[in-house]
C-alpha cells in the first residue's frame, strides 16, 4: 500500500515540479496540480485501503466489550446468578450425589 502511495507522490510532485517552473505554468496552477492530483486521491485511497484495518479493528473491540461484560456478569446471562445451570433450573438446590 505504501509503495502505491510513494510512487503516486514522486509523480505528482514531478507534475506540480513541472507546471511550477513552465514558461506558461504559474505557481496557483502548481497548488491546485498538488491539490487535485495529489492529496484528494491519496487521501481517498488511503481510506479506501485502511477499510479492512478498521473493520477488524472494530470487531476486536467488540469482542473486548462482549467479553468484559460476561467476566463481569459471571456466567454470561443477566439473569442465571452464580449457581450451577442444574442448581438453577431445580429451584436452587444443588443435587446430591449418591456414594458408589
Amino acid at each position: 500500500m505504501y509503495l502505491v502511495i510513494l510512487a503516486w507522490g514522486y509523480v505528482v510532485l514531478m507534475m506540480v515540479l513541472a507546471e511550477a517552473l513552465s514558461p506558461n505554468g504559474t505557481l496557483l496552477g502548481a497548488f491546485f496540480t498538488l491539490l487535485l492530483y495529489g492529496v484528494g486521491p491519496m487521501a481517498l485511497v488511503i481510506y479506501l485501503m485502511g477499510t479492512p484495518l478498521r473493520r477488524r479493528h472494530r470487531r476486536s473491540v467488540k469482542a473486548a466489550q462482549a467479553d468484559a461484560a460476561t467476566t463481569a456478569t459471571g456466567s454470561g446471562q443477566p439473569d442465571g446468578g452464580s449457581l450451577p445451570a442444574t442448581a438453577a433450573q431445580d429451584g436452587g438446590v444443588a443435587p446430591v450425589r449418591e456414594k458408589p
